[in-house]
């Protein structure tokens, strides 16, 4: 089994230069956890989750009032908290290779490229629905 057979095409991105608050709205309506970070020219410069924005805006050492998360949400950039030159996989790598890569690394989800362009994401959700898949197959 490949990547390209499991992952989730044309996922939803962000530029680093949008706000961390379009980023949370972006992962909500697409019901996601991960976005990739591309750049102007469509390369994938980085990867923002929902814990990277939780630790900006949550964070347990600095005791803040609203209109500062507020403020924080809606003029901090995505480039500013994002992993940047995130690990990537083609859609031809076998599902195995992604799997190790995930636990190596110890993520959760891979952009996917081929051709340098992004063409999907790879998560643990879409593994474990592989997996569904195949075992209720048997």
């Amino acid at each position: 089994m490949l990547v390209g057979e499991v992952m989730t095409r044309e996922p939803v991105t962000v530029r680093p230069e949008d706000t961390l608050r379009a980023a949370t709205a972006r992962m909500q309506a697409a019901n996601c956890r991960r976005l990739p970070v591309v750049d102007e020219t469509g390369h994938v410069c980085g990867i923002i989750t929902d814990r990277d924005l939780r630790l900006v805006a949550n964070s347990p050492l600095v005791l803040r009032e609203r209109w500062q998360d507020d403020m924080l949400l809606d003029h901090t950039a995505v480039g500013a908290c994002m992993s940047p030159d995130p690990v990537c996989v083609a859609p031809d790598l076998p599902v195995e290779q992604a799997i190790d890569l995930l636990v190596l690394h110890r993520i959760s989800g891979l952009p996917v490229v081929e051709n340098g362009e992004l063409v999907g994401v790879v998560t643990v959700t879409d593994l474990i629905r592989a997996l569904a898949t195949l075992l209720r197959a048997r």
